[in-house]
């Protein structure tokens, strides 16, 4: 639980909800690149043209490269297809503990890539898949379409035909649907945060724009894309304030990864950057968030999760908000103690079902 970590390291749990981390490492240590963005970095950078987004891409390759460590699997399925069709990125993997039971608990865990990866799904197994599979869950890390496939909404359209895949499938892959926890860090993070608050969510409007927020990916659209519990690490949710809250990328750039996503300049997209807001969806019926954000994040500002805590606490829904001194993004937080809060959340949050 939260609270015992922070007993244990002395940590300061303040009455607004927000967890101040102390001793923190201010010095990770260095490991070989066995990076998985190689190839879409190359690409982007060849193909980038202003100074912003090469500085972008940059960061995301360099912040991305994280070892790769043996997984306690018992038990696999690779390159499933949930959608119906043979597009590389309508593929999951599923992947089963080591520990025996008939069934597990489910979590999702989608992988960062500023919405321009579309086949990164081993990405979350190199960090927090394998905490979350020594603890017993069994792990579901899908692909989506990027930011070039196809223009949001299409981006949580898979993730919600993921969830729906997850539960018409339950049997066949022995898995728990009483509770399916979801996960991501940054633009995963995102996506992780939108199907927690749009679970009940079909179409939406915004003045005068209307989005299909659920989408019909998949045969499996009779059966729901609710997910029981949230964890988002430093994901973006008010496109339209990050620039204005420590940034030191231009968001607001005609070529952003947030510009690409909405199909055009955010600031000239009011009304899209809303319906890809995780606030817009709000309401009390949501699932338990908890929110893991570096005060260093010159990427993602931690004002993103600060913004998306207090629309929560505002709507009363329960969550938590760990701001970690000194983490940037990525750099600082891939650590076992944050890894254990995100375990001793969803361990928490399943026992309730």
């Amino acid at each position: 639980m939260l609270n015992e970590i922070a007993r244990q390291r002395q940590l300061s749990l303040f009455p607004i909800g927000i967890l101040s981390v102390g001793d923190h490492k201010q010095q990770q240590k260095k490991y070989p690149i066995l990076c998985n963005l190689e190839i879409i970095f190359f690409w982007f950078i060849f193909h980038t043209k202003t100074r912003s987004m090469k500085l972008f891409i940059l960061i995301l390759f360099s912040l991305s490269c994280i070892p790769c460590k043996a997984q306690p699997v018992s038990k696999s399925w690779i390159d499933l297809n949930y959608a119906g069709d043979t597009m590389i990125y309508h593929r999951l993997d599923i992947y089963l503990p080591e520990i025996k039971k008939p069934a597990y608990p489910v979590v999702i865990a989608i992988y960062g890539s500023a919405w321009f990866g579309n086949n990164l799904k081993n990405q979350p197994m190199e960090t927090i898949g394998r905490s979350l599979l020594e603890n017993g869950f069994a792990v579901v890390t899908p692909n989506h379409r990027s930011s070039k496939d196809a223009l949001y909404p299409a981006q949580i359209h898979d993730i919600k035909a993921v969830i729906r895949f997850v539960r018409a499938n339950a049997a066949k892959y022995q898995l728990d649907t009483s509770f399916i926890g979801i996960t991501g860090g940054s633009s995963g993070g995102h996506l992780a945060a939108l199907a927690g608050t749009s679970g009940l969510v079909n179409q939406y409007q915004v003045n005068t724009t209307i989005m299909d927020i659920e989408g019909t990916v998949s045969p499996h659209t009779t059966f729901s894309s609710e997910v029981d519990a949230v964890v988002d690490w430093f994901g973006p949710s008010d496109f339209l304030k990050e620039d204005s809250c420590g940034s030191v990328l231009v968001h607001n750039a005609p070529d952003s990864p947030e510009s690409s996503l909405i199909g055009g300049p955010i600031q000239d997209n009011v009304d899209k950057c809303a319906l890809a807001n995780p606030i817009t969806y709000i309401d009390s019926r949501d699932p338990p968030f908890l929110l893991i954000h570096g005060d260093a994040d010159r990427i993602v500002p931690h004002c993103q999760s600060e913004i998306l805590f207090k629309a929560l606490q505002k709507k009363g829904v329960p969550s938590q908000y760990v701001l970690v001194p000194g983490a940037k993004h990525v750099e600082g937080l891939m650590e076992e103690i944050y890894f254990k809060m995100m375990v001793d959340f969803f361990m928490e949050e399943a026992k309730k079902k």
